[in-house]
């Protein structure tokens, strides 16, 4: 137990850090983009039609957008002290409020996404693993590499074109019922499930050249159920330690499918935080990524534990 808490006791660490350097970080960086940022903020408020000179002084001036940098950065650090992530410079509303909506989309759409990964990765892996060497090791070895090479945003045309405009069977963006998260789902799921599938062929043949598979063999046991019974939880530990990184391709791909599919999740927010030069929405979304991205390795790890006795021991 106390190693776990050594662990979870790190995790909150890299927390605190992640929000000092995110913050500081999401702020330089907005701050540095070429082009007026209160004009910008006016354009994302007004219209670019209707902006000029005079409306762009008032949003600085209503802003505080003239104060010295180290001001607004202190001041939205106060804000986070107090859990207030701030208010939207483009629309007015609160920070944590919008990002309260738009986490929940989010949510979904990586758990659905890390639920089909999970059902596609690892069961073709262990098929490969359990005949290394075979035709289907080869082409799964193929397919996995392919898969990974392609971008996210090229997956997910390519199942627009495929799945939405050829054969009719899914929307090709927007959200609204089960359907709508179908495809964007399937475009993270693909690369995940690509990464997962080679670990678990990896682990699984592993465990069939290690010699308490061939002993469970010996004793009459059938291929199927020695793994059952002693290789399943000796090839889940990796698979699931590797969840931790599949957690960086997630989080990094839901920027772009989000975008792609126009998901109203907190990656959609991001960009268009971005272009209309939103520093409290682009730090407060960055700041929600870098957090969940500590939790779910927090689980992660929480979850290896359980699997692994060998670690409770230690």
């Amino acid at each position: 137990m106390g190693g776990l808490i050594r662990v979870l006791g790190g995790r909150a660490v890299q927390a605190v850090l992640v929000a000092l350097l995110v913050g500081t970080a999401c702020f330089l960086m907005v701050r540095l983009l070429p082009g007026d940022m209160a004009y910008r903020i006016a354009a994302s408020r007004y219209g670019y039609d209707l902006v000029d000179g005079a409306a762009a002084e008032a949003v600085r001036q209503e802003l505080g957008l003239d104060r010295p940098w180290p001001v607004q950065l202190g001041a939205w650090f106060g804000g986070l002290l107090r859990l207030d992530l701030g208010v939207s410079l483009a629309s007015g509303e609160e920070v944590a409020e919008a990002l309260g909506i738009q986490l929940g989309h989010t949510l979904l759409l990586s758990a659905t996404a890390l639920l089909f990964s999970l059902l596609i990765g690892p069961p073709l892996g262990a098929l490969a693993g359990l005949r290394s060497g075979g035709w289907w090791d080869g082409a799964l070895l193929v397919l996995s590499a392919a898969l990974r090479a392609l971008p996210a945003f090229l997956v997910g045309i390519g199942l627009m074109l495929w799945l939405a405009v050829e054969w009719e069977w899914l929307p090709v963006a927007g959200v609204g019922g089960w359907r709508e998260v179908i495809l964007p789902a399937l475009t993270l799921a693909l690369g995940l499930a690509a990464a997962s599938s080679r670990v678990a062929r990896d682990a699984v043949a592993g465990v069939v050249a290690a010699p308490f598979f061939g002993f469970a063999r010996m004793k009459g046991l059938d291929d199927a159920t020695a793994f059952r019974r002693h290789g399943v939880r000796n090839a889940a530990i990796p698979v699931v330690a590797y969840l931790g990184l599949q957690l960086v391709i997630l989080i990094e791909g839901v920027v772009v499918v989000e975008s792609l599919f126009a998901w109203p999740g907190i990656g959609h927010a991001l960009v268009h935080a971005v272009l209309g030069r939103d520093i409290p929405m682009v730090q407060g979304t960055a700041l929600l990524m870098g957090l969940l991205f500590v939790a779910l390795n927090a689980l992660t790890d929480l979850a290896c534990w359980l699997l692994d006795p060998r670690r409770r021991a230690a």
